[in-house]
């Protein structure tokens, strides 16, 4: 008896203890007239802090394999995945964050890896070997941005552009990895804007984009032994935007992005004798990303549709689009053929999981999804898919958004929270909510993202 009124007493005590327990905010907070916190809200709120994502970085040269970024403990390293479903193998052990990765695409003995110091934003590359875990510094080490770039068709040279002439201004540089005293800058440029693309098939050119703004962009051809550059595009009465860009296997055009004569950005060719631009697409939507496989027969493109990613496959020879499978409502990116070209991988973000890595074969035209993020431990199964809703806003024109209902244990009418994006661009997308699906699965409140005036995705006008 007296063992179950102690066993009683404690619970008792345990349970007046956790009702009294609160959040106390910390001196650099003033709390005036905040009802205390329970802290029992923490602890429910916290796995939703604590979902997984996957970054795709690129293939393994001379296997089906795929380089990702992930957090396992406090910051994102590169992991190895082998097969669809297959272990996530911890590659990179930094103490601090890895921000992008590629291969060598000979035989795949080392990687480039970008990371900064403590979240300085300082990003440098490092040649890290993978038998021996080992990382040699690339770049200068200072106070200089340093971004990932393109690899050579032959895979000896990697470009990339780099702050470190004066702290401003991301020139052209280019280095053969497996000696660092290679590094040379190609071309110094004017402005922070400027991006490496690719390589010409020959080796001796670089594709450039110089951004000026969401509105104004421009292509260059730029000579890797003189520095010298050739404008593919040009200034005019309108501005055009381009983005991103890659040389056709011949090496005679490239393909782009671009809303040159469009409301929309559509996916085209530009000739690099004529200069001549010719649409490819004809979807009444953004073109938003694309990549071109490696023989330059088939060019995957994601259209942002009402903000729906949606994926399509083209044959490059006819130009006439390949079936492609459908795939869960949400956002479809970071495309990345394998060298062979008979695999695309991408990943895919939605309500019910962050982004996680799939690959399509091409053969089959299967998707498989490879890698399962997990969600902090979090059932989102019941979660309702968003709904696209429209209605009509003060002038008669229809604007739309995605509203995230709660799951159906909560029943009555339900408050709402309407949560308006940033900008001045910007587009509210039917994507995993993180920690917001602590509102709606735990408290059963809805979501409304709406996407208002101005919004990007929607065209020009």
């Amino acid at each position: 008896m007296r063992i179950r009124i102690l066993a009683a007493s404690l619970a008792l005590a345990s349970a007046v203890h956790a009702q009294a327990a609160v959040i106390t905010p910390n001196d650099n907070l003033v709390a005036d007239g905040l009802p205390a916190i329970p802290a029992r809200i923490a602890e429910t709120a916290a796995p939703y802090t604590e979902s997984r994502s996957v970054t795709l970085y690129d293939w393994a040269p001379k296997e089906h394999a795929l380089l990702i970024g992930t957090r396992f403990a406090n910051v994102v390293q590169a992991h190895a995945v082998a097969f669809a479903g297959g272990e996530r193998r911890q590659l990179t052990f930094f103490p601090d964050r890895v921000l992008g990765a590629s291969y060598e695409p000979g035989w795949g003995r080392w990687l480039v890896v970008a990371r900064d110091l403590g979240g300085n934003e300082f990003t440098q590359l490092y040649r890290f070997d993978l038998a021996s875990g080992k990382a040699t510094l690339l770049t200068d080490g200072g106070r200089s941005q340093n971004g990932l770039g393109p690899w050579s068709r032959k895979g000896s040279w990697m470009a990339y552009n780099s702050s470190r002439r004066n702290g401003t201004d991301k020139d052209i540089y280019v280095i053969d990895p497996s000696d660092p005293k290679t590094d040379r800058m190609v071309m110094p440029v004017d402005g922070g804007g400027w991006q490496t693309l690719d390589w010409s098939p020959d080796g001796k050119s670089l594709l450039a984009l110089q951004y000026i703004s969401v509105n104004e962009s421009y292509l260059w051809l730029v000579d890797v032994a003189s520095g010298a550059k050739t404008a593919l595009t040009s200034k005019g009465a309108e501005l055009i935007a381009y983005a991103g860009g890659t040389f056709s296997a011949d090496g005679r055009g490239v393909y782009t992005v671009t809303d040159l004569g469009s409301d929309f950005s559509r996916l085209a060719y530009l000739d690099l004798g004529t200069k001549k631009v010719t649409p490819l697409t004809k979807e009444a939507w953004d073109v938003e990303e694309f990549a071109l496989s490696r023989d330059g027969r088939t060019v995957a493109y994601v259209t942002n549709e009402d903000g729906i990613g949606k994926l399509h496959l083209m044959s490059t020879a006819t130009r006439h689009a390949i079936a492609a499978p459908m795939l869960p409502l949400g956002e479809v990116g970071e495309l990345s053929w394998h060298p062979d070209g008979k695999l695309l991988g991408f990943t895919v973000n939605t309500a019910r999981a962050p982004s996680d890595a799939y690959v399509l074969d091409i053969a089959t035209g299967k998707a498989t999804r490879w890698t399962f993020s997990e969600t902090g431990g979090v059932d989102l199964s019941a979660m309702p898919e968003p709904e696209l809703v429209r209605w009509k806003s003060w002038d008669g024109r229809m604007i739309s958004g995605f509203l995230y209902r709660p799951p159906a244990r909560f029943t009555g009418k339900r408050p709402v929270i309407v949560n308006i994006h940033g900008g001045p661009e910007g587009q509210s997308r039917p994507s995993f909510l993180g920690r917001s699906n602590y509102f709606v699965n735990e408290l059963g409140v809805a979501m409304l993202y709406p996407n208002v005036r101005g919004s990007t995705g929607y065209g020009k006008e």
